[in-house]
């Protein structure tokens, strides 16, 4: 690896599995020092001690972004750790399956605290200590639903478009603070998460192989495809890019949305 995050602090959510535990690992090969936020039954330990054991720098942090208390103590673990922070990574989320009708009150608060508040929470606790440091990346993991929605995705499809809207605010507002912030569509990937949902919903093993292999390019993602690119967002190789919608999805975001259900 090329080491271009040497120096650099990082603060992952979500980061115990799926995406957030890629993306941890990929940041702490290219040099950066990793906060890894999660709950505490996530594996969020387990991914920070595989980071040390193959030389880099992480802990974990145990975090509920619905708590904005505790979304400040993982912005001061970073700081109490490893003297600052850099890059800040949203990547905490829920998306349960629900239409509209299906979609109780407690479902939308729990899916906007998460997927919107959360964020906002980290963002206002980060950005001072971002600025203190003459700058840095905060990368927001999106959906392509985020964009325009989808029939039984309903309560996530308006947050993951909450969350769009905060990244061109926060852009735009914190771009003299050289803070850049950019949101990431990673696609579909097949996390522990997904792949109950799916099996739920009646999908097996050969269903999956089958629906994977007429995606765009023949597969599912890994988290490993959008680490690679919250690496280079958080890089100084991406210093005049901010306010971006970067789809990283294989072309999925270019078809015509709500034609297919995820």
């Amino acid at each position: 690896m090329s080491k271009r995050l040497h120096g650099k602090v990082a603060l992952v959510t979500g980061a115990g599995s799926g995406i957030g535990r890629g993306c941890a690992i990929r940041l702490a090969s290219e040099g950066a020092s990793v906060v890894m936020a999660d709950l505490e039954s996530s594996g969020g330990e387990d991914a920070a001690a595989q980071i040390r054991g193959g030389g880099g720098e992480a802990v974990f942090q145990a975090t509920d972004v619905r708590d904005e208390a505790r979304c400040l103590r993982a912005v001061e673990a970073a700081v109490s750790q490893f003297g600052g922070l850099d890059i800040l990574v949203n990547n905490a989320g829920i998306y349960p399956r629900a239409t509209l009708e299906e979609t109780t009150e407690e479902l939308w608060d729990r899916m906007l605290a998460i997927n919107l508040k959360g964020p906002f929470f980290l963002c206002k606790h980060a950005a001072p200590v971002l600025r203190r440091r003459g700058g840095g990346s905060i990368v927001n993991t999106g959906s392509v639903h985020g964009l325009g929605g989808a029939g039984n995705l309903f309560a996530y499809s308006v947050s993951k478009g909450g969350l769009l809207t905060l990244t061109k605010n926060l852009a735009a507002s914190l771009a003299h603070d050289r803070i850049r912030v950019n949101y990431l569509i990673p696609g579909w990937v097949l996390s522990p998460t997904e792949i109950e949902i799916q099996r739920q919903q009646g999908h097996d093993e050969d269903w999956l192989k089958q629906k994977g292999a007429r995606l765009a390019m023949g597969r599912f993602q890994t988290p490993e495809d959008a680490a690679n690119i919250i690496a280079f967002l958080a890089s100084d190789e991406a210093a005049m890019i901010t306010g971006c919608v970067l789809n990283g999805d294989a072309g999925y975001s270019v078809r015509c949305i709500g034609t297919e259900d995820a």
